[in-house]
């Protein structure tokens, strides 16, 4: 009867999960789909999930439409701008925070913490006062330089520097090394797993990134791939081959970046955790 009992339990899980699955990915599957039909076939009730024929010049005349190309190349220099930024500023701070002791340590981690409960649209006014006076606006210092920080990947860090034995830096203390050759030789040779999360959700976060590039781009050639999605709706709001044609080749690299380093991130998790 246990038996029987964990089997049927099991069986549940993956059912549920199975169910969560599909509905996780019908909406991808749709746009995919959609992005390969005729006008005709797009707007035809009931629909065809599956389309019976394949148009896919639609990417190509998507492409065209606008320039993607510079949206591409322009979210690119953002995205490792700030991703470059956010690891050097997230494993300095984090490594200050759990190696280091300092007065106010503690009361200062925990007000970092607190400013992730502050919503964005509260300091989006204040950054673009001080940006105009720096004459930022409408440049890459405006995209990159105020993201330079994520809280969470220095919280993240800090969590899985504080697992790593105390006996390897009383060692390495001990052969004469100071802080910066610690971390370079030791912690972060040590962190890869999380390391390359941190990475991906800050690409994640800079590539899908619009409100920000918004409201401090005004000119076209300055244009992130989000905003320029945007503004292609806009234009082509009725072309749903189209619109999905673009939607898909914009997630298409955050897509192939995931499988890449799935297994980093699963990694990641399972050894650190996310308590001390």
């Amino acid at each position: 009867m246990p038996s029987m009992r964990r089997l049927s339990e099991k069986t549940l899980i993956h059912v549920v999960l199975i169910v969560g699955a599909c509905m996780m990915i019908m909406p991808f599957l749709w746009m995919l789909t959609t992005s390969v039909k005729t006008q005709q076939d797009a707007i035809k009730f009931p629909p065809d999930i599956f389309p019976k024929q394949l148009v896919f010049m639609n990417y190509l005349d998507a492409f065209r439409q606008v320039d993607f190309s510079g949206y591409f190349l322009n979210t690119v220099i953002m995205t490792f701008g700030t991703t470059l930024l956010v690891f050097v500023t997230s494993v300095c701070a984090a490594y200050a925070f759990a190696r280091l002791k300092f007065v106010g340590r503690e009361l200062l981690f925990m007000t970092f913490l607190a400013m992730m409960m502050v919503p964005i649209p509260v300091y989006l006014v204040p950054s673009y006062v001080i940006l105009s006076h720096l004459g930022w606006i409408d440049t890459f210092l405006a995209l990159i330089i105020p993201w330079s920080v994520n809280i969470f990947a220095i919280f993240l860090l800090r969590q899985h520097f504080m697992t790593i034995p105390q006996e390897l830096f009383d060692a390495a203390r001990i052969d004469g090394f100071d802080h910066l050759n610690i971390l370079m030789r030791i912690v972060i040779p040590l962190s890869k797993p999380v390391l390359v999360t941190v990475g991906v959700f800050q690409i994640v976060a800079s590539w899908n990134s619009f409100l920000w590039p918004l409201i401090v781009t005004h000119s076209d050639s300055m244009r992130t791939i989000q905003t320029g999605l945007a503004y292609f709706a806009q234009a082509e709001s009725t072309n749903y081959p189209l619109l999905c044609a673009a939607s898909t080749f914009t997630i298409m690299p955050l897509v192939v970046l995931y499988f890449f380093v799935q297994r980093h991130i699963m990694e990641s998790f399972a050894r650190s955790g996310l308590k001390e």
